[in-house]
């Protein structure tokens, strides 16, 4: 953030990289609807750890509620990629420390159910898509993180990733 610069919410989330049997990533079409200027976008799942939580059981939580799907915590891998970003969502300025962490699953592009969704999920995710990652990585789409098409294949290499601070909107 620039100096003098103020934020309504800082907080510590994780995101998800979930990829289904063929190796496709699943990512939510977004939009903000009380900022229809920021336009849509993709982004991974995941949101924001509760106290006490771990990283692992906030994942599975955000996990099972964005999608439905449960998983056992042991599914996930470690929180390998670590970044902190800035944007307004909501009216509000987030200031988020991510850590990114990756499951699979065994089915290919399983359904999604949206019933543990908060209101403002129902709201802002207007679809969903699992995609390959070459598709990811040639898109010209915005996405959230910002830099996913570029680092998604070195995370999945297993490469630690410190990503420098991104100032997403």
């Amino acid at each position: 953030m620039q100096e003098g610069e103020g934020y309504d919410v800082e907080r510590t989330s994780v995101r998800v990289v979930l990829l289904d049997a063929g190796g496709r990533v699943l990512l939510f079409h977004t939009i903000d609807p009380l900022m229809p200027e920021t336009g849509r976008w993709h982004e991974l799942p995941g949101g924001g750890m509760e106290a006490g939580e771990s990283v692992e059981q906030t994942a599975v939580r955000e996990l099972w509620e964005e999608t439905g799907l449960e998983l056992a915590g042991d599914r996930f891998g470690p929180p390998s990629w670590q970044r902190t970003a800035t944007y307004r969502h909501r009216q509000r300025r987030f200031l988020q420390h991510e850590l990114v962490v990756t499951a699979r699953l065994d089915e290919h592009e399983p359904p999604l159910r949206a019933d543990g969704r908060t209101p403002e999920e129902l709201e802002a995710y207007v679809g969903h898509r699992w995609w390959p990652v070459g598709e990811i990585t040639a898109s010209t789409a915005r996405f959230f993180p910002g830099r996913l098409p570029e680092l998604l294949p070195v995370f999945l290499r297993g490469e630690r990733i410190d990503e420098p601070f991104e100032r997403w909107n």
